[in-house]
């Protein structure tokens, strides 16, 4: 009579289910022994040592369609498939940490969506007092920039913060944002405009590098999707909008045309 234990008893010294035990005889990773007098299957020593081994490689991480090659391979090959399996962990862990840092910056909000340095802007326009709903129109705008015209995006964020330093500028976009509650008919719009259009020239680091105005030339659908992304914006600000880049068109700056 053969000398061994049940698959139950097996499946506990080595520290796994008798469905991973079966599962294992399926995938032919470790011999199924064969039934004694009574009709039990009883474990020896050795198919215990092949469960240890596919255990211990499965808690590793190599893959078990993997495992069977390699409990069949030399010292060698063994190492150089242990190797693999090493480099597939760690392009494993490296997407990990990616997406647990993306957990990490969706509980911090914009940093899910934006780069940093385009939350310091966001940041920087709540310190120069502009409204909560301004900024927060400025980062849907950075983020439909982001995605939409990739190519633009750093050029857009070096024209914001030069916007930011440029102290008449920041003045004129909070004038802009106080513009809201005018009629559409109000005559300090076209005045407005003006004013603006004139300091986009007088300051031409805040119409943007070569390759930026490049870059948004070519995205005119983008351009509008992004420019009107706000149902609810108000009609003097889209006026007032369009006459600054009116001006500055007529004036030689490649505004793209809506």
């Amino acid at each position: 009579m053969r000398r061994g234990v049940t698959i139950g008893q097996a499946a506990a010294f080595v520290g796994v289910t008798v469905k991973t035990v079966r599962h294992y005889h399926k995938l032919g990773l470790v011999a199924e022994p064969e039934r004694d007098s009574s009709g039990y299957r009883r474990y020896g020593s050795g198919e215990l040592l092949q469960l240890v081994q596919v255990r211990t490689l499965a808690a590793a991480g190599v893959p078990l369609a993997e495992i069977g090659p390699m409990l069949d391979a030399d010292a060698a090959q063994f190492g150089a498939a242990l190797a693999d399996v090493e480099r597939q962990l760690t392009e494993r862990i490296d997407e990990l940490v990616t997406r647990r840092d993306t957990l990490h910056r969706l509980a911090d909000g914009d940093r899910a969506l934006l780069p940093d340095r385009a939350c310091a802007i966001l940041d920087r326009m709540s310190g120069l007092g502009f409204g909560p709903d301004y900024v927060a129109a400025q980062r849907e705008v950075l983020v439909l920039a982001r995605a939409l015209v990739p190519e633009g995006f750093d050029g857009f964020l070096a024209q914001l913060e030069n916007g930011l330093d440029d102290p008449e500028y920041v003045d004129l976009a909070r004038r802009g944002q106080e513009a809201e509650t005018w009629e559409s008919d109000d005559p300090r719009i076209e005045e407005l405009a003006t004013a603006m259009a004139d300091r986009y020239l007088a300051n031409p680091a805040l119409q943007g590098d070569h390759a930026s105005l490049r870059a948004w030339s070519r995205a005119s659908a983008q351009y509008e999707l992004i420019n009107n992304h706000r149902e609810d914006q108000a009609p003097v600000a889209a006026r007032l909008t369009a006459l600054t880049e009116a001006k500055l068109r007529a004036a030689g700056v490649p505004v793209p045309h809506r």
